[in-house]
C-alpha cells in the first residue's frame, strides 16, 4: 500500500520510521509547509501532488489544527483515497461531517491515534460495543497534565516549576493552555463518545475545567484526605441521555488511577456483561502514536473499511446523570458566597491562612455545581475545584 503523509512532525516522522520496517507499507509522498526542509526527495509543499496522484492509496493526516486539515481530509475522501488521522481536534470539531463523507465515498477512516496515543483504547471500545452497549468511560488522557500532577504529588513541587520542566522535556508546548485548561482532553472525550455511543457531543455540551490554578498546598491538603488529584474525562450514558465532563477528580490513593505516573495514560470502559476494563500505557510520542496510526494502515491494507460510527440519532446532553461531592479552595469572599448559596449542602469549611478557604460540598447535581462554580470564578478567578470520585 502506497501512503502519503500530511505533516512531518513528531507523529508523521514516527509513522514514516515504522513504515520503513514493515513490508507492504511504502511512504511515497510527504506534505510539508513551504520553506520546510526537503531532506527526502518525496517531500512536496503542494497538496495537489498528493490528492491527484493515482498511485497514493492512503493518506495519513498528522498536521494538527482544524484548517486546512478538514479540507484536505474531505478532498482525499472525495478522491477515493483511504484516510487515517491522528488529529483529535479536527475530528472532534467535524466528527459527523468527516465520518459521513468517508461512508459516502466508500473509504476507510482510521482514527485510533486520536485518543490515548499508543494505547489501543478506541479499538477496544469498538469491539466491546459489538457485543454489549457501552455504559460509560473515563480516563487520564493527557500525559502533560498527568506529568505535572504526578510530580506535584510525589515531590511536593510547585505547579509553575513542574510546568517549566514539562516544557523543557517537550511534554508541554510553549503555550500549554490546550493541556492545562483541559481542551486537549475535551477533544479526546468528544471523539471517544463518538466511538463509544455513536454520538459526538459539541464542545459546549462537555463542561471542561483544567488544572492551571492548582497550588502545591492544594495537593498537600488533598493527600491528607487520602486522595490524589487527576484530570479525568468521564462519560455516562443512560437510555437516550449522555453526560460527559472533563475536570480534576480526587481519586482514592489506592486506586489504579492514582498510581499512573508521569506522562502515562489510563483509559477505562464499562459495558454490559463485561463490567469495567482498563487500558494503560504511553499516551503520546512519536513511536507510540505512530504505532496506532500504523495499526490503522495495516487494517486498511487487509481490506478493513471501518469509519467512526454514528447511530443516526442524537443523544441528549444531561448533566443530571452526574451527582457528586466537590472540594474547593477559594478566597474568603468567594467562600462566603459559596456558603450562602449552598446552605445545608455546604458540608465543611476550613480557613487556610488569611487568603484562602477550603470547602467541601454535599452531593449535588453536576449542573448545579458548575453554575455555582462559574459565579464564584467572578469573585476568585484563581479558585481550584475538584470532584470526589
Amino acid at each position: 500500500m502506497k501512503i502519503a503523509l500530511l505533516g512531518f512532525g513528531v507523529v508523521g516522522r514516527g509513522v514514516y520510521d515504522i513504515c520503513q520496517t514493515l513490508p507492504g507499507l511504502e511512504v511515497v509522498r510527504i506534505l510539508r509547509r513551504k520553506g520546510s526542509p526537503r531532506e527526502l526527495p518525496i517531500v512536496t509543499d503542494c497538496f495537489e501532488d498528493i490528492v491527484n496522484d493515482p498511485s497514493v492509496d492512503c493518506v495519513v493526516e498528522a498536521m494538527g489544527g482544524l484548517h486546512p486539515a478538514r479540507e484536505y481530509l474531505l478532498a482525499c475522501m472525495a478522491a477515493g483515497k483511504q484516510v487515517v488521522t491522528s488529529n483529535k481536534a479536527v475530528l472532534a470539531a467535524f466528527y459527523d461531517e468527516l465520518s459521513d463523507a468517508a461512508r459516502s465515498a466508500g473509504v476507510a477512516f482510521g482514527c485510533e491515534a486520536c485518543v490515548a496515543g499508543g494505547v489501543p483504547f478506541l479499538a477496544a471500545l469498538r469491539k466491546a460495543a459489538r457485543v454489549s452497549p457501552i455504559l460509560g468511560f473515563s480516563g487520564i488522557l493527557n500525559g502533560t497534565t498527568n506529568y505535572i500532577l504526578s510530580r506535584m504529588v510525589d515531590e511536593g513541587a510547585d505547579f509553575g516549576q513542574v510546568l517549566s520542566a514539562a516544557q523543557q522535556l517537550g511534554y508541554a508546548e510553549a503555550d500549554p493552555s490546550a493541556d492545562v485548561d483541559g481542551l486537549d482532553v475535551q477533544n479526546k472525550a468528544i471523539v471517544t463518545c463518538g466511538i463509544a455511543f455513536g454520538f459526538a457531543p459539541s464542545h459546549g455540551q462537555v463542561p471542561t475545567f483544567g488544572i492551571g490554578s492548582i497550588q502545591g498546598q492544594d495537593v498537600a491538603d488533598i493527600l491528607s484526605m487520602g486522595r490524589v488529584p487527576k484530570l479525568l474525562a468521564t462519560a455516562r450514558r443512560e437510555g437516550d441521555s449522555l453526560c460527559c465532563t472533563v475536570e480534576p477528580v480526587l481519586v482514592e490513593r489506592g486506586s489504579l488511577e492514582a498510581a499512573v505516573p508521569l506522562n502515562n495514560n489510563l483509559a477505562s470502559l464499562e459495558a454490559q456483561g463485561i463490567g469495567t476494563l482498563k487500558f494503560y500505557g504511553q499516551g503520546a510520542g512519536a513511536l507510540p502514536t505512530g504505532n496506532a496510526v500504523v495499526q490503522d494502515l495495516l487494517d486498511i491494507a487487509q481490506g478493513c473499511k471501518d469509519t467512526p460510527p454514528r447511530t443516526g440519532g442524537a443523544l441528549q446532553s444531561d448533566l443530571s446523570l452526574l451527582r457528586a461531592r466537590w472540594w474547593l479552595r477559594l478566597s474568603p469572599e468567594a467562600a462566603q458566597r459559596a456558603k450562602e448559596e449552598l446552605g445545608a449542602a455546604c458540608e465543611s469549611v476550613r480557613p487556610r491562612g488569611e487568603e484562602s478557604v477550603c470547602l467541601e460540598t454535599a452531593e449535588l447535581p453536576a449542573q448545579d455545581f458548575y453554575a455555582l462554580r462559574s459565579r464564584l470564578l467572578a469573585l476568585d478567578p484563581k479558585l481550584f475545584a475538584a470532584r470526589f470520585a
